[in-house]
């Protein structure tokens, strides 16, 4: 879809499943699977949603998906179902892995930087996209580096590791305007150094959520994810962001739920969040 100036797309790396307790925390299961229906292995339908916009002749990559390099107990464990690729979605738009010129990681997790880096033919890792710039915080990049036994399950090295062999990394500290109209912006509580994107042209603003509010099912505040590192800072980023949201428009983009890519805020007669659908991609 054209926002502003800018053309902006939906391109995913497929689907997988996670545990629905962890994905939704403290909220109990009577009132999550209401929305979100359990396999017989407790887990709930995800997508991987990337984002690419296309903006002042360059083309930029939010997030990468799961990637090819996981073997089939990873693939069974997650239900994966890789169908379409990223790199069938962006051939959709006539692009290959060489045409990207930024990249953005909301963080370092798996789901989300997998696809950052591929084997070539002997087996050795490079970075998949071999004329972009890859761009983090700083902190997050530091927090991977020295994952602990809570975050090193979902922190693997191949995903950042051959970025970093090659100089590819450009690493932030808060909030940064990369592009005139493209900004990442901190929305800590997921990880320490989460972020998030804004988009901005001629007046309409996007921004994409990351794991801040993974879902439209996330939308209600106490809804946050098992997998948080501080979910009392996540309660706090979420309200400021709903809030600025609701009052300036913006098109909210989810990067996992397996319905809604996008839509605009409503209260309702209660106050409480709703979301009007928008389509990005058929």
């Amino acid at each position: 879809m054209k926002l502003g100036a800018f053309d902006i797309h939906a391109v995913t790396d497929g689907r997988f499943r996670l545990d629905g307790g962890a994905m939704f925390g403290v909220v109990p299961k009577a009132l999550w699977q209401k929305c979100c229906p359990a396999d017989e292995l407790n887990r709930i339908p995800l997508h991987l949603n990337c984002l690419l916009i296309q903006a002042h002749g360059k083309n930029v990559l939010v997030d990468t998906g799961l990637g090819d390099k996981e073997d089939a107990k990873f693939h069974s464990m997650f239900a994966v179902e890789r169908m379409p690729t990223l790199r069938d979605s962006l051939a959709r738009h006539g692009l290959t892995h060489d045409d990207i010129h930024l990249v953005i990681n909301t963080h370092l997790h798996f789901d989300h930087a997998g696809g950052n880096t591929v084997a070539n033919g002997n087996g050795l890792l490079r970075p998949a996209f071999p004329k972009a710039t890859y761009y983090v915080q700083q902190g997050e990049y530091d927090d991977a580096v020295a994952a602990n036994e809570r975050t090193r399950a979902s922190y693997r090295r191949n995903n950042f590791s051959p970025v970093a062999q090659l100089n590819q990394w450009e690493f932030l500290r808060g909030d940064t305007e990369l592009l005139p109209g493209i900004t990442t912006m901190v929305t800590a509580g997921h990880t320490p150094f989460h972020q998030s994107v804004k988009i901005e042209s001629e007046g309409r603003i996007a921004f994409f959520l990351g794991d801040l509010i993974p879902t439209v099912s996330h939308l209600p505040l106490p809804y946050i994810m098992g997998y948080d590192l501080d979910p009392m800072q996540t309660l706090d980023t979420k309200r400021r962001v709903l809030d600025q949201a609701f009052e300036e428009d913006w098109l909210l983009i989810f990067e996992h739920d397996p319905l809604i890519q996008a839509g605009h805020l409503r209260k309702d007669a209660e106050g409480r969040y709703g979301l009007e659908e928008v389509t990005l991609w058929q």
